[in-house]
């Protein structure tokens, strides 16, 4: 069986349920074009640049395949810099800071999710209240075995968005994950600023 090569839509097919499976052997390097056999017209056009001068078109070298990844939503709250306290703030991180108030979204969809926490964080700011804990779960895994993936925990990501966004931007003065006493990879620390 001869190989052919892929069309574009069928590489990001590919792309998408190559994403999400498991390598057998991740120890050994993955070349796509192992996978592909070249087309005689690509042949020939590669024959025809090796017979070039070196001169003409400089060293050849082969390109590197390098998978990237968009950095997730832990990422970015993970780099943010740094706006409060250093001290509060480490001591935060390690769970030593008793989070004043506590919402659970578990089980809300985004439409009644959103509009709790905006009303919880104005509320909790209105009544002087530094440090509180968003609890959101760190979702399930919902993989209908399509070809387009679903979000693993959507209100583990969209939290840190509506914190970011007006009118809580305005409330919100630092937002990490919270320690594993207060739920890790679940729940994240908002640290309010003070009212004035």
């Amino acid at each position: 069986m001869s190989k052919r090569r892929l069309r574009p839509d069928e590489e990001d097919l590919w792309r998408k349920v190559t994403a999400k499976a498991e390598r057998l052997h991740p120890e050994k390097p993955f070349d796509p074009s192992d996978f592909v056999t070249p087309t005689p017209a690509t042949k020939v056009r590669r024959q025809v640049f090796d017979a070039l001068p070196q001169k003409i078109i400089g060293p050849v070298t082969k390109p590197q395949t390098q998978i990237s990844r968009a950095p997730s939503i832990m990422d970015q709250v993970g780099a943010a810099k740094v706006q409060m306290d250093r001290k509060s703030f480490e001591q935060m991180k390690r769970g030593k800071l008793r989070p004043a108030g506590k919402i659970d979204l578990h089980g809300m969809t985004l439409d009644r999710a959103h509009p709790a926490l905006t009303h919880f964080i104005l509320s909790a700011q209105a009544d002087g209240k530094r440090l509180v804990l968003v609890v959101t779960g760190k979702g399930k895994q919902r993989d209908d075995g399509g070809p387009i993936p679903v979000r693993f925990g959507v209100l583990r990501h969209q939290v840190p968005q509506w914190l970011a966004m007006p009118p809580l931007s305005s409330a919100v003065l630092q937002v990490t994950q919270a320690h594993l006493r207060h739920g890790g990879g679940g729940a994240y620390y908002v640290y309010l600023r003070k009212r004035r």
